[in-house]
């Protein structure tokens, strides 16, 4: 009877801590990026920032040229460096000898997907993505849960599977 109760009172205890654990609000998270994107840029002086319509912001540096039509599977050859607003550099693409990266569209955050499409091969982006489009509330590594990224990445190749 003892061991029935104690297996009784250990489910009670997980049950409410569990019930305690916030689930992540996606507009709410968003509201808030937005007013540190907004400082950011205000503090930094950045000139030139767009915002797409869903909450990516960006500065074109140079639009590269040609006339790829990305999808999930189209593969991106780029180098990149990402910070954190506080300039810590979290993750970049030289790594030993090499200096650039490849990958397929489809298998970076959602903030990657939205901004490189809006360049072509040559073309160089800042990103700045609010934490819904990179790792949300979970964090990865060295960058924090609800971290806004900021991307320098310039597109040194761009091709889609025949």
């Amino acid at each position: 009877m003892r061991k029935l109760v104690f297996v009784a009172l250990l489910f009670a205890v997980i049950g409410s801590s569990c019930s305690k654990i916030e689930s992540y609000d996606m507009e709410k998270q968003m509201a808030i990026d937005e007013k540190v994107i907004k400082d950011f840029i205000a503090e930094k002086n950045l000139a030139n920032v767009k915002r797409t319509d869903n909450g990516v912001y960006y500065i074109i540096e140079e639009p590269g040229s040609g006339d790829v039509k990305y999808t999930r599977s189209t593969t991106i050859k780029a180098k990149y460096e990402g910070r954190l607003l506080n300039g810590k550099v979290f993750d970049s693409s030289k790594k030993g000898d090499k200096d650039e990266f490849t990958f397929a569209l489809g298998d970076v955050i959602p903030g990657w997907q939205i901004g490189i499409q809006l360049i072509q091969k040559g073309g160089k982006i800042r990103l700045l993505i609010p934490s819904p489009f990179a790792y949300q509330n979970r964090g990865q590594g060295s960058i924090p849960a609800n971290a806004v990224l900021d991307f320098d990445v310039e597109l040194l190749d761009v091709t889609n599977p025949q």
